[in-house]
């Protein structure tokens, strides 16, 4: 099937749906300008840090327990390239088909929280936020915009112990609330899953799609590249989001542009 053809096709799919679930990962962000911290081009791409570390050494929750300061140094390095960055017609377009269908959520392993400056309600950010902070010795947190102006690692007001951003290191457990959220929309149904920007390594993230194939739900991926999941959608785009979202809008609303 051509691309035009799939594009077509997949516009009627979100056209006919009322229930659609979203996955998003790195990819749909990356058209906002964001690094990845691994794979090519990113900021740790085959070296290892100052300490000698892997960068998954020095993000884990057993760094963050013992070393604190490491940990910090490389979140902090991470959120200074991503400060900044705005939602792009990806996220925008999410959200407003939220507007529209009620039905609509976001299941995203992202932690930038551009789906949510774009308007997004619907979401289950399953790895956390940089945004929101928690200390690691009490019941303490606070949303920060940025980390400028933060000590790192930053002291908590209330009991003076160490506060961390509030999201899935490596190694640590996905919050149950997360989880369970999903299970229970999963079990209401959806109408259409599409995938965006992931490479679906993770279980959680692939599960949906496996469920829409036995399910006999349609399925959509869209990624310029091979994935876990390229073989068992029903309609591939092999697009970048900022191409492919755009396209669908188009088919969607031709009288209404979604502005870039």
């Amino acid at each position: 099937m051509s691309e035009t053809r799939t594009l077509d096709c997949v516009a009627q799919l979100i056209t006919d749906a009322r229930r659609i679930l979203f996955i998003t990962g790195a990819g749909i962000s990356a058209d906002s300008g964001l690094p990845t911290y691994r794979g090519i081009g990113g900021l740790y791409h085959e070296r290892l840090t100052d300490e000698g570390l892997m960068i998954e050494e020095a993000l884990s929750g057993e760094m963050m327990s013992r070393r604190p300061d490491i940990s910090w140094k490389y979140i902090a390095q991470i959120e200074a390239n991503c400060r900044g960055a705005q939602p792009n017609i990806a996220h925008r377009m999410i959200a407003a088909l939220e507007h529209e269908k009620p039905g609509v959520w976001v299941l995203t392993q992202n932690v930038d929280g551009l789906h949510r400056d774009a308007g997004s309600r619907h979401l289950i950010e399953i790895h956390g936020t940089v945004h929101h902070l928690r200390c690691m010795e009490c019941s303490h947190h606070r949303s920060v915009k940025d980390y400028s102006g933060l000590q790192l690692p930053p002291a908590c007001p209330k009991c003076g112990g160490v506060l961390r951003p509030d999201v899935v290191l490596f190694g640590e457990m996905l919050p149950d609330e997360g989880l369970n959220r999903l299970e229970t929309l999963i079990a209401h149904g959806f109408d259409l899953v599409v995938s965006i920007g992931t490479t679906s390594v993770f279980p959680y993230i692939s599960g949906p799609v496996w469920w829409a194939r036995e399910a006999g739900v349609p399925s959509v991926e869209i990624n310029p590249g091979e994935t876990e999941v390229s073989g068992i959608v029903t309609h591939r785009l092999r697009l970048r989001a900022a191409e492919a979202m755009p396209e669908l809008w188009r088919r969607l609303h031709p009288e209404r542009p979604l502005e870039d």
